[in-house]
């Protein structure tokens, strides 16, 4: 792949799916990317967009596209609806990482992914320091991680009804602290750089992270993102990251590059499992 252009599918056309393929209509011949496909849940969004024939109406049809990676930002459904068909066809960058949490589904892809000869990414979005991560897990080093995600209550997607009373200036409050395996479920859309952050901490897992995420009205134009690191000896890390955000979002506006990032890391790179 690293002498001829990357073919991408984009699975997802949200805010973040609009940007990736803007960037690869703008900057792909250069970049080494080209369009295979875009499918969305509402074609309609695509059809003033896109050329036809880029547009996949039905994500069964994904077979039909010549494709060399496929990128999901949408859901954690269609990882777990797709994910193996698209490991049978493509690599696949999990842009829902949080679906990984289903301990079963992480082991499904990964012997998919080593099956077929493909690579699962996992892009590391608005995580700081995931490489570093990585390298204390596989070093032994790593004794504790714990991230606290906080944002304008209008910014989280949360299951059951947990936020839906807030108030305007009610100020700041804790809606869950505990294990990383246990928040996904309830915040599937928000805390994707947490499941990256335990996929790079491997040896502790879903279950051994710790996730808190925080509900803060004054937080009205940007996210905040806190991980801290224990090592071994008293050694810590604590990082802190400021991530300019609109009203409302849920993604960041430094993590849009990240992902680009991700994907052109997935241009000549060779794998099973790869934290980008």
């Amino acid at each position: 792949m690293a002498d001829r252009a990357l073919k991408v599918g984009i699975v997802g056309y949200g805010h973040l799916g609009q940007f990736l393929v803007e960037k690869i209509q703008k900057e792909g011949p250069e970049a080494g990317l080209q369009l295979a496909f875009v499918w969305n849940r509402n074609a309609d969004k695509l059809r003033d967009s896109l050329p036809k024939e880029l547009i996949l109406h039905d994500l069964s049809d994904f077979t039909h596209r010549d494709t060399d990676v496929i990128v999901e930002v949408c859901h954690p459904k269609i990882v777990k609806e797709f994910g193996l068909r698209f490991l049978s066809h493509a690599h696949f960058l999990v842009g829902s990482p949080s679906a990984l949490s289903d301990p079963q589904l992480e082991q499904d892809l990964c012997t998919a992914a080593k099956q077929h000869g493909k690579t699962l990414y996992v892009p590391s979005g608005a995580l700081w320091g995931g490489q570093d991560i990585q390298k204390m897990n596989d070093s032994g080093t790593l004794r504790a991680l714990s991230i606290r995600m906080s944002k304008h209550p209008s910014c989280f997607r949360l299951t059951g009804g947990l936020l839906s009373d807030w108030t305007e200036g009610e100020g700041r409050r804790v809606l869950y602290h505990g294990s990383v395996a246990e928040l996904c479920p309830i915040a599937p859309n928000n805390v994707n750089t947490m499941a990256a952050a335990a996929i790079a901490a491997s040896k502790l897992g879903f279950n051994g992270v710790t996730g808190e995420i925080v509900s803060d009205t004054a937080l009205s134009d940007y996210h905040i993102v806190e991980v801290e690191i224990t090592g071994p000896d008293g050694f810590t890390v604590k990082t802190v990251r400021q991530n300019p955000a609109k009203l409302g979002a849920v993604t960041g506006n430094a993590t849009y590059n990240s992902f680009w990032s991700s994907l052109l890391v997935c241009k000549g790179h060779g794998g099973r499992v790869y934290l980008c």
